[in-house]
């Protein structure tokens, strides 16, 4: 059915709330910013996630997005700290050492290796990317990475996929599967370059209104099933 498939990162091949939880607590430790409860991490987490949406809509560039949040949460929790950007880049590296697998990702990305053209495509900082999929040993195993500082432009942009495309030759777009777990940046990118889309989706949420999604499932493993034409 498919000969491409793209791999979103974080979240879907790697475990990123377990690496986000362990690089905020390494970080806080690092610049003696005191505790950082679940709760701390928990409220971190949100506020991420909220800076990362607005990437995706085109408000914020990442530049502004990688010291903002820790700025804005600092000012939240009280924390007087002058130096967010110092604090990035830590949590950048940190981020990339935390490389976790999800649903034993590696063995199934092996699995495939030579059966179908594999490639990741992430929102992911180039400097945390790099390290995880080294670490990870993904970058070994993929047929190409495009990370969107690399590329110019953030998914769900059109643009994302540009370069994406031409790694590929000539592949009909009805053979390429984007498979992520962000509505808003894997399958409303895939919707807006017209190739079917897998959302992964662990905590089985009810299927979005406005999207398209072709494949609904909730551990990796259910992408064989979908390759062999069983989902």
């Amino acid at each position: 059915m498919f000969d491409v498939i793209l791999w979103d990162v974080d979240n879907t091949l790697l475990d990123f709330p377990a690496a986000e939880r362990q690089s905020l607590m390494d970080s806080f430790e690092k610049f003696g910013l005191g505790p950082c409860p679940e709760d701390r991490v928990a409220r971190y987490s949100k506020l991420n996630a909220s800076y990362w949406k607005r990437l995706e809509k085109g408000e914020i560039t990442k530049a502004e997005l990688l010291p903002g949040r820790f700025r804005e949460f600092f000012q939240q929790e009280g924390i007087a700290f002058d130096d967010p950007q110092a604090v990035s880049d830590f949590y950048q590296i940190r981020l990339g050492e935390n490389a976790i697998p999800q649903d034993d990702s590696l063995t199934l990305v092996a699995s495939l290796k030579g059966r179908v053209t594999q490639y990741a495509v992430t929102n992911g900082t180039k400097v945390a990317q790099d390290i995880k999929l080294a670490r990870s040993g993904l970058d070994q195993l993929l047929d190409g990475i495009f990370i969107s500082e690399v590329v110019g432009a953030e998914k769900p942009s059109p643009d994302f996929f540009t370069p994406v495309f031409e790694a590929m030759g000539p592949v009909e777009k009805s053979r390429v599967l984007m498979v992520g777990d962000s509505l808003t940046s894997d399958i409303r990118g895939a919707n807006n370059v017209g190739i079917p889309c897998c959302w992964y989706d662990p905590k089985g949420h009810a299927l979005p209104e406005d999207l398209r999604v072709d494949f609904h499932i909730s551990h990796l493993s259910q992408v064989v099933e979908i390759l062999a034409g069983r989902l």
